[in-house]
This record gives structure tokens, C-alpha cells and sequence, in this order.
């Protein structure tokens, strides 16, 4: 490091090398270089995008940073804050943080804020120039952030809403004298390690799946082995759930180990106990330090273990019970305030057996916000928002409950058709690139829609194949059956699952699992005797299945169902769409129905 000079680290970052790259090379850490850098005065610069091609003088807030003489920059002595955005936009990480960061900067505005966004993903709303204050163009890394920083010299930045990427740099900025606004950093890690929020769980008494961490395979089959297969698997601090998966025998949890140190080397992995055959919970809430704001409760239609971002959520279900909703509002109380939130919280849950537990939790935005927000007509980013930079959710008049008098349904879109040899399970790791949101005062015309605006479709005659686990052979799958036999579906089942449905005099036509025989449900997929499917896994050899079933399905443009519960759902929607009473009605209508 004594050797480098002035002209060689310009030269270097001219040449667009990195804080981090060059610690890297010159086997040393980041801040060490920036401090050397700064000794030096190699410094960026800040240039003005030029929106007008040089045809006339351009005066847009959209900056970008480089190292040469002169910076284009006018700082204001205003108060402000820096939001930083989402960063890249890929599958795993939502375009809904962006609606986040957006409303975070309307609510700054109207509070006397100035507004300035470091986001570098050109496909966003909050990379419009007119939308904030200033804009800078720039990855969402320590270095580029601090550099901002500096030069700006803002109130508190707000890391909370672009999702994972800006919270990862939560703590080294706050090490490096920035002020977080809203959640500290030190709450953020409580929740993203594992051990301090399992410790917080047991202070609070609030149940919660056995988990472990580990460092080596050894230690990942110990952990495995006290907990009991099936075991959720994941490294630490993943993005959109990416490499996580469900285990259920030691060699295939050597294997994962194998692909996953390599994934991410810096952190432990992860293991929890996979709760199959459980319903799945998301709560969103804001949170001002003493009161909590409920959102909405959602209850995912697909089974627990599939992200988030890929279930089909229903909010305020009619089915549930009050009492698993009122546990759900209970807890999510008291982990934002046991974690000092201010802002948004996000709280996933499952429910088995009647115990509800804790998954995760995330003091952040959730992918779910928007969909909330609109559905119970509470802007709940914005209020987020207002709270960081200091007010009270009393003082913003907000109400701690959301009365919802409709049914609001979250349908994901997958880019499946564009790839037809994709695998179309669904499992902990994120694959779906949008979503829907569909109103009715009915559940299953809320269904129908949102299956209609995800590109898919009901199918109102023809046939259905029903293959189910052993835990779904209950009276629940029987009404299922007989809802769509009322309807005059022909139905086509594997042999334990025909054998269920002749107990409740349901009849069926028995036909071949993959590989059992010919023909088989496959062949009748081809064939196009079948429209419908609804297959519930339970267990490594059903996912097998599963795979082939759904890459037939896939292939046939056929719809999907993969538990009882959306199968349920599914038959008042084919029962909405024989009928086409159909109500359409603006958010405005809905939410004015609430307040009346």
C-alpha cells in the first residue's frame, strides 16, 4: 500500500475499479483504500446527465459520479433524506419495493423534505428524474453510498424500503457515521440472525420452528439429525429466497452443502424444520416505537414452504378463524415493538395443528405492501415514511386497525410459458416476475379474476385429474370432489386417491401414475382429456411426480392446483364463471364502502 501513489489509484479508478476490487487485489479491506484514497484527494465527481443532447443546457436532477475535475452538483442547505432504492431488478427481487421508495418520497415531500434516490436500475419509477428532488445514478454499494453522503451530508438515509440490497449496507453505514432512519441496525440484525431472534422468541414465548446453524456438512447432518428431516435449507442474508431448498435425507443434503458453500462462502447455513401440510401466514404492519398500525393479515392459498412471492395470498380470509388471526395481530405487536421498529414490518407465520409459529420476520418493506395498500386503501409506505422522520402514528390520525368489507386476492404470474422445459414446482426459492390484484364481494369471483389477469383461465366443463396426499384425504378434498362433479367434471384420479373419493360415493376414473403404467395422467394430459389439475405433494417421491404432471400441464396450458385450499377456491370460481355475475367496481368504490 506504501507503494501506490496518486496517478496509480486514479488511474485505477478511472478505469472503473472499486473500493472493494482493489482491497482485493492489494490484499487489504475496503475502508483501508477509501481512507487512502481520501489522504491522496482521489475523489468523484458528480456530472448532470445531459437530457437535452447538448442542444441546450440541461438542468436535470440526475447525476452520475466520475473521477475528473469538475462537479456539476448544486447542494442545497435544505433538510433531506436519501432513499436508496432496490438496485437491479432480476427475479427474487421484486418491482414492488420501487412502489415503496416512490410513496417514501411523496411523504418526505409533503413534510418539507428534499428527496434524493441513489437507485441504478434505469426500469423503475424512481429512477424518473421528475420523481424526486435529485437522483443519483449509482450502484448501491458502501463506497458509491458514502461518497453521496458526503456530498449531500443528509438527515438520515432511509434503507428499509428497497428490500434486501440496500439493508445488507444498513450497518456499515451506520459504522461509518450515516444516520439510519427509522429500524436501527442493530434491530435489522436481531431479525437477520438467526440465534438473536431465536433468543428474542423465547423471551417473547412465541413459538417457532427448530432450527440450527451450521458452517460444515458435518454440522449441517448433526443439525439435520436433531431436528428431523424434512429440513428447510438456506445460506444466510438470501435474496428473493435464491438457493434455498427442502431437504428430506442426508444425501441430499450433502449435495446441497456441496453447491451451497459456494453460493455464499462469507455466511453460515441456515437450517429450520419444514412445517409440511401447514397453512401460511403474512402480516404487514407499521410500526411508530409505541403504537402498531395492522395492515392486513394474508393467507396464503398454496402450501407453507413455496416463497411468498409465489403464492396466491386471499386477504382477511372469510375461512379462517378468528382466533389463529387475532394470534397473528398479537405477535406481529409484539415483535415490532420488542424490536423498536419504526416503519414497516413484515411478519411471516404458519399455522399447524392449531399452534401458530413465527417463520421470519423483516423490518422492511415486504413485496406485499402494495397489494395491502391498495386493498384496504391505507398508503401504508407513506405513512412508514412520515414515521421514520419522527412523527406518531396518532399524530398522523392513523387508524391502528384496517376494516376490509371485500375480498382481495394476489394471484403471481410466472414466466413459464416463455420457457417450456422450466421446472414448474414451486418451492422456497422465488420464480414468479409479477403479480395481479383482483376485488369482488365474493371469493370466488376474486379468484376467477385474478386467475383471468394472470394470463390464465378457468376451465367451466371437461375434465379434472385430482391426485392428493394422504393428510389432504379429509372431508374438506371430499366437498372439493363433489363441487366438481355438481358441475359436471369428469374426474380422473391416481389409484389411493380414487379409492378416497369411492368412500364419498364420488365417481371417478382411475388412472396410472408416472411410470406406473399407460396410459397414464400424462398421456391423458396430451390427449386432452383433462383441463384441470389439482395435485397436493406431500413428500419427496410426490414432488417427483409433481415435476412431470406439471411440465405436461405447462405444455397443455392447463391451470394448476396444488392444495386443497386453492382447489377449494378454485370451484366457487368455476362456479362464479358458469353463473358471470360479474361486479366491476374502482378501488375508489371499495374504499369509499369501507369509510361510509
Amino acid at each position: 500500500m506504501k507503494k501506490i501513489t496518486y496517478d496509480i489509484l486514479l488511474k485505477a479508478k478511472q478505469d472503473g475499479f472499486s473500493d472493494r476490487q482493489l482491497a482485493y487485489l492489494w490484499k487489504t479491506d475496503e475502508l483501508t483504500v477509501r481512507k487512502l484514497r481520501k489522504q491522496l484527494g482521489v475523489e468523484p465527481v458528480f456530472k448532470t446527465v445531459d437530457t437535452c443532447a447538448a442542444e441546450f443546457e440541461a438542468h436535470t436532477p440526475y447525476h452520475y459520479s466520475t473521477y475528473e475535475t469538475e462537479n456539476e452538483v448544486n447542494v442545497s442547505s435544505q433538510k433531506k433524506v436519501i432513499i436508496l432504492g432496490g438496485g437491479p431488478n432480476r427475479i427474487g427481487q421484486g418491482i414492488e419495493f420501487d412502489y415503496c421508495c416512490v410513496h417514501g418520497v411523496f411523504a418526505l415531500k409533503e413534510e418539507g423534505y428534499e428527496t434524493i434516490m441513489i437507485n441504478c436500475n434505469p426500469e423503475t419509477v424512481s429512477t424518473d428524474y421528475d420523481q424526486t428532488d435529485k437522483l443519483y445514478f449509482e450502484p448501491l454499494t458502501l463506497e458509491n453510498v458514502l461518497d453521496i453522503c458526503e456530498v449531500e451530508k443528509p438527515e438520515g438515509v432511509i434503507v428499509s424500503f428497497g428490500g434486501q440490497t440496500p439493508l445488507k449496507l444498513a450497518k456499515a453505514l451506520e459504522e461509518n457515521g450515516v444516520k439510519i432512519l427509522g429500524t436501527s441496525s442493530d434491530s435489522i440484525d436481531i431479525a437477520e440472525d438467526r440465534k438473536r431472534f431465536g433468543d428474542l422468541l423465547k423471551k417473547l414465548h412465541i413459538p417457532h420452528p427448530q432450527d440450527g446453524i451450521s458452517s460444515s456438512l458435518e454440522e449441517a447432518k448433526a443439525v439435520a439429525a436433531s431436528i428431523g428431516y424434512p429440513v428447510l435449507i438456506r445460506p444466510s442474508y438470501v435474496l428473493g429466497g435464491r438457493a434455498m431448498e427442502i431437504v428430506y435425507k442426508p444425501e441430499a443434503l450433502e449435495e446441497y452443502m456441496k453447491a451451497a458453500v459456494n453460493v455464499s462462502p462469507d455466511h453460515p447455513i441456515l437450517i429450520d424444520k419444514f412445517l409440511e401440510d401447514a397453512k401460511e401466514f403474512d402480516v404487514d404492519a407499521v410500526c411508530d416505537g409505541k403504537d402498531v398500525l395492522i395492515g392486513g393479515v394474508l393467507q396464503h392459498i398454496e402450501e407453507a414452504g413455496i416463497h411468498s412471492g409465489d403464492s396466491a395470498c386471499v386477504l382477511m380470509s372469510e375461512a379462517e378463524s378468528v382466533q389463529v388471526v387475532e394470534q397473528l395481530k398479537d405477535f406481529t405487536r409484539k415483535l415490532a415493538l420488542a424490536l423498536r421498529v419504526r416503519g414497516l414490518i413484515n411478519v411471516q407465520c404458519a399455522e399447524k395443528n392449531g399452534i401458530v409459529y413465527v417463520l421470519e420476520v423483516n423490518p422492511r418493506a415486504s413485496r406485499t405492501v402494495p397489494f395491502v395498500s391498495k386493498a384496504v386503501g391505507i398508503p401504508l409506505a407513506k405513512i412508514a415514511a412520515k414515521v421514520m422522520v419522527g412523527r406518531t402514528l396518532k399524530e398522523l390520525g392513523a387508524r391502528l386497525e384496517a376494516p376490509l368489507e371485500h375480498i382481495a386476492v394476489k394471484e403471481p404470474v410466472f414466466p413459464f410459458g416463455k420457457f417450456p422445459k422450466a421446472k414448474v414446482f414451486l418451492g422456497p426459492e422465488m420464480r414468479s416476475t409479477g403479480e395481479v390484484m383482483a376485488l369482488s364481494d365474493t371469493y370466488g369471483e376474486a379468484v376467477a379474476k385474478a386467475l383471468i389477469g394472470a394470463g390464465g383461465n378457468l376451465p367451466t366443463e371437461g375434465g379434472v385429474f385430482i391426485s392428493i396426499n394422504d393428510n389432504d384425504k379429509n372431508y374438506d378434498m371430499a366437498e372439493v370432489a363433489k363441487g366438481l362433479a355438481r358441475l359436471n367434471f369428469r374426474i380422473f384420479a391416481t389409484r389411493g386417491t380414487s379409492a378416497f373419493l369411492e368412500r364419498y360415493n364420488i365417481h371417478n376414473t382411475m388412472v396410472f401414475k408416472v411410470n406406473e403404467g399407460v396410459p397414464n395422467v400424462v398421456d391423458h394430459i396430451k390427449n386432452g382429456n383433462i383441463q384441470l389439475v389439482i395435485n397436493t405433494p406431500l413428500g419427496e417421491v410426490s414432488r417427483f411426480d409433481e415435476l412431470a404432471i406439471g411440465s405436461a400441464a405447462l405444455e397443455a396450458k392447463l391451470p394448476i392446483i396444488t392444495t386443497v385450499s386453492a382447489a377449494a377456491a378454485v370451484v366457487k370460481g368455476i362456479q362464479w364463471m358458469r353463473e358471470k355475475h360479474s361486479s366491476v367496481k374502482s378501488l375508489q368504490e371499495y374504499h369509499n364502502e369501507v369509510l361510509s
